[in-house]
């Protein structure tokens, strides 16, 4: 279905989001649209059952946002505030404006800074540090979490596709946990599909518990790594400490994969 379609049934999904903004924007993930929900930066409507539409002006709003962010490196609060001010007429959102912008920095490698803060010829330029992100593997923004997602058991079933029993076997295997009120998260939802697939090739429950050991001994050491910055007394320094945690927790993933990769190949003689 075209977004055009989806828009004349009530707006579009969160994947369909995605797919309408990545060409623009390759490193947008549905947990950088999350968070920038949850920041305040758009206000997507909500089906009953917990789904969110975007509507044509939240698409705007959000290609607003991560122009701003790339091409003039505006933290969120300013950003926000000029939102606000478009919301009360005393500015115009600009998205023609927006989107020449955007491709006229494609299309001028020299106007665009690099990863590492550099420009095409190397020259430093100004704005704040961006997270690193290994190009084509896990980046930092899909660390973010969503905290206003609120599952009960029947939902997750529901979502999952799974049954009671599997879902015991997980919860038992400590691979799901539910929160203090008994709800769980996203990413529950996400790991019992997984569960699920894998268990199809004779992969049970307790056969995953290796994976979620190997996942808190490499959490111990991304959190061991940020306490000092997190402990500081400085201003910002907890959100320093969350930033380095994110980066990190993405590097990890990327070469825990890169690691699998060369073990299997090995296996198989490659």
């Amino acid at each position: 279905m075209t977004g055009a379609a989806q828009w004349a049934r009530g707006g579009m999904s969160i994947g369909s989001v995605l797919d309408l903004l990545r060409p623009d924007f390759p490193d947008i993930t549905i947990s950088k649209i999350r968070f920038l929900e949850a920041e305040g930066l758009i206000r997507p409507e909500r089906t009953p059952s917990g789904y969110r539409r975007f509507s044509i002006a939240d698409c705007e709003r959000l290609r607003f946002v991560l122009t701003a962010q790339r091409d003039q490196y505006l933290p969120l609060k300013v950003i926000k505030e000029q939102l606000e001010a478009i919301d009360s007429g005393a500015a115009t959102l600009g998205v023609r404006e927006a989107r020449a912008r955007a491709h006229s920095a494609r299309d001028n490698e020299l106007a665009v800074p690099s990863e590492n803060g550099q420009s095409a010829h190397g020259a430093s330029v100004g704005g704040p540090r961006r997270l690193g992100v290994v190009p084509g593997e896990v980046s930092p923004d899909e660390l973010r979490f969503d905290h206003e997602i609120r599952l009960t058991r029947a939902d997750l079933l529901t979502q999952a596709d799974i049954d009671e029993k599997f879902l015991n076997d997980l919860i038992r295997a400590n691979l799901i946990t539910p929160g203090a009120a008994g709800f769980f998260d996203a990413e529950a939802v996400t790991l019992a599909r997984t569960a699920k697939a894998m268990a199809e090739f004779g992969l049970e429950a307790r056969h995953l518990r290796a994976f979620k050991l190997a996942a808190d001994r490499e959490a111990a050491l991304v959190a061991q790594i940020a306490a000092p910055i997190a402990k500081s007394r400085d201003a910002g320094a907890r959100a320093r400490a969350e930033e380095m945690v994110r980066e990190l927790a993405a590097l990890s993933l990327t070469l825990h994969t890169c690691l699998v990769k060369a073990s299997v190949r090995n296996s198989l003689g490659g």
